[in-house]
């Protein structure tokens, strides 16, 4: 029995490491890059840092002298600002609605939500970029926002798990007291989601500063770039260097990081706030 439990203990211990290996690694072989010259680069193992004596930053230097860093900067802010405050009151009030009213086709109207989470974007791509393109937000920061809104769902998941949570007591007194539903909602209901808003927004912005693949396929524009997207600046063949791009990736990964080392607490509660029923 002590044998097996050991050896039991020993493999899910090799896993863990294996896996912390696994995602640490490329970050890793990352960092060393972004502080070696050119000639390190090719003379030194990808593996290892280069000798303490050639450490530099200037590839850091060059990535935050850059001016395209302040505008992409602007433009993922703006397009976070916006997408979380519609993504917060769509998704409560949505949740709210569903979870505490029946209506005709209920059920099929869940479906259809759940079917959208399901269905792979790739697959609604063109159709996607087509209205996109027919409303006149191809090229602008109303594209992405509006994808980011709409298209992703996740945030009436942990919504429900919530409001299911909350007692039906609450909206009885209220109503019972005149409070209309509006009132209800705004003055109860919503301030007691302040945890579950704090996972959505924490998710969502972490999706949203890591995501290239929008911004850079509905706002080509040098003007409209976001931090993931600016990165193409040291990708191509005239400025692109292994090093630079390197630093360039550091600098954008740290926020994302910081915020999920900080927070990781919330989106773990929220994500199973509700899993268990009492």
């Amino acid at each position: 029995m002590k044998t097996g439990r050991a050896l039991s203990s020993f493999v899910k211990q090799l896993v863990c490491i294996t896996m912390v290996i696994i995602v640490i690694l490329p970050i890793m072989l990352t960092f060393f890059a972004s502080i070696k010259t050119g000639a390190d680069m090719v003379n030194t193992s990808p593996l290892l840092p280069p000798p303490v004596e050639r450490v530099t930053g200037a590839n850091y230097a060059k990535v935050l002298d850059d001016k395209n860093l302040i505008t992409g900067f602007k433009n993922t802010l703006v397009i976070l600002a916006f997408s979380l405050v519609f993504n917060v009151a769509l998704g409560t009030v949505t949740a709210y609605i569903i979870e505490r009213f029946d209506f005709r086709f209920k059920k099929f109207v869940i479906s259809l939500f759940f079917l959208g989470m399901l269905i792979p974007t790739f697959v609604t791509e063109i159709s996607r970029f087509k209205i996109i393109s027919g409303m006149g937000l191809y090229n602008t920061l109303g594209a992405p926002i509006l994808i980011y809104v709409a298209g992703d769902l996740m945030q009436l998941y942990i919504y429900r798990q919530f409001i299911s949570k909350i007692s039906v007591s609450l909206d009885e007194s209220a109503i019972l007291d005149g409070c209309s539903y509006w009132g209800l909602f705004a003055r109860i209901i919503f301030p007691l989601l302040a945890p579950a808003t704090a996972t959505v927004c924490i998710i969502k912005s972490i999706t949203i500063i890591n995501d290239m693949y929008i911004p850079y396929l509905y706002m080509p524009r040098t003007k409209l770039r976001t931090l993931t997207t600016f990165l193409m600046n040291y990708a191509n063949a005239q400025q692109g260097s292994w090093q630079t791009l390197s630093a360039g990736i550091i600098i954008i990964m740290l926020p994302t990081v910081l915020l999920y080392v900080l927070f990781q607490r919330h989106i773990l509660a929220g994500v199973v706030a509700g899993a268990v029923k009492e």
